[in-house]
């Protein structure tokens, strides 16, 4: 979601005269866009703030934003903290980034713009073009959380649950197909809440199925008690929406689960897996952790997820679970290891049954200074080929030959359908 709200940002900017630059040195305003969902995220704030005071030390300083989560959650505490910084802007005040830029280079005082006005910013935004051309591309349909978790974070810095209207997400995916797109994930906090005048999720992607030249509909992040009837449906019926679904649990204790407030057992979840395997046998799941350790190590050697995100607990400033009491480090650390351990060996047996297999692979991009292409498959994982002809925005059959830890290798396989594709 932050890319994609950073690429919105980008387009906002452009109407003040702002072009993207990739060079730190060439730059007249630097926009730092944050997460807050760990502290080590936090952390890097701060960092990167050095990073570029080191860089402009001789130099006029450009106009410092930090945006996000971060400028949400601790807007004030970093301004009192970090002198360089000009303005901080919450994720739902950045459609606001270029009347704070106008005032601050009429030397106006620093401003902290941290309101949730979540349906302004996206009024404000279906009246400037998304101008993402990437071939894999990303749409935020809904943001913020109900839930409320006792771990996180996201109730207090997107607020809560908003849906955008239907038509004005089919106008902005039919906008980046029109710019190249060939896949589009729909992104939300919690996207399989979304709901607008009675449409819900299976309905956006039964839409977007329509979408002439758009190949290929993923979602991201769900909440297993949003997995609804319709939904499991839809990956039955759908055949652009794609066999990987992340399905975070958390935990594999219900105890745990519980004191989380996660609202759904470990039997509930694996009867939403059990109901989606029946629906569509392909499917397969990938997930995030929290370690609590041997509850979860069953689970993950159960349900045998693909890829997953594990983190030690990282308490947020504001939750609930801020103050409570911690594992020790050292123990934490080991049960990580432990677990990742076995999550590395899952993923490692996956990605081994894949070799002198045959996966269709969305190529997204040309590798620098090679005649090798990068895509991804029907599940995600990376794929880089050898070409002498363009394979960007092309789905193409490949045999998987050799496989590492993060991506797969292979050669193009053509069906008498692509015989003149080399020439």
């Amino acid at each position: 979601m932050n890319e994609y709200d950073s690429n919105r940002i980008i387009d906002i900017a452009k109407n003040i005269g702002y072009e993207k630059t990739l060079n730190l040195k060439e730059a007249d305003c630097y926009v730092l866009n944050t997460c807050h969902i760990r502290e080590k995220a936090t952390d890097k704030v701060y960092h990167d703030i050095g990073r570029v005071k080191k860089e402009f030390r001789d130099k006029k300083k450009p106009i410092f934003i930090v945006a996000g989560c971060v400028a949400q959650a601790e807007g004030e505490i970093i301004l009192k903290r970090e002198k360089y910084i000009d303005s901080v802007i919450g994720p739902q005040s950045y459609h606001l980034i270029p009347e704070i830029i106008k005032k601050i280079e009429l030397k106006k005082d620093r401003i902290n713009s941290t309101e949730f006005e979540v349906i302004e910013k996206f009024d404000n935004l279906n009246l400037i073009k998304n101008a993402n051309s990437k071939i894999s591309s990303f749409l935020t349909i809904q943001e913020g959380c109900d839930k409320f978790c006792k771990f996180c974070v996201v109730p207090y810095t997107r607020g809560p649950e908003h849906s955008r209207s239907f038509q004005e997400i089919i106008s902005e995916a039919n906008q980046l197909v029109e710019n190249g797109a060939k896949e589009i994930t729909l992104l939300g906090q919690n996207v399989n809440a979304y709901s607008f005048e009675k449409k819900n999720l299976s309905d956006l992607i039964a839409e977007l199925d329509k979408i002439y030249g758009l190949k290929r509909i993923r979602y991201t992040t769900s909440h297993p008690n949003d997995v609804t009837e319709d939904l499991m449906e839809i990956h039955k019926n759908c055949k652009k929406l794609m066999p990987l679904l992340h399905l975070p649990v958390q935990s594999g204790s219900n105890t745990i689960l519980k004191n989380m407030n996660r609202k759904h057992d470990i039997e509930h979840y694996f009867s939403i897996i059990n109901k989606l395997k029946i629906k569509n046998p392909l499917l397969k799941f990938s997930s995030d952790f929290i370690i609590d350790f041997n509850e979860t190590l069953t689970l993950m050697k159960k349900i045998g997820f693909i890829n997953s995100y594990s983190f030690i607990f990282s308490a947020r400033p504001g939750t609930p679970a801020a103050n409570k009491p911690l594992v020790a480090n050292k123990t934490a650390k080991e049960r990580l290891k432990t677990f990742q351990l076995l999550a590395n060996k899952i993923k490692s047996q996956y990605r081994k049954n894949l070799i002198k297999t045959n996966v269709k692979v969305l190529f997204e991009n040309k590798v620098s200074n090679q005649n090798k292409y990068f895509g991804r498959d029907e599940y995600a994982n990376s794929v880089i080929v050898e070409s002498d002809a363009s394979l960007v925005g092309k789905i193409m059959n490949v045999k998987i030959e050799v496989s590492n830890n993060s991506t797969l290798f292979g050669k193009v396989v053509l069906d008498n359908k692509q015989k003149n594709f080399a020439a």
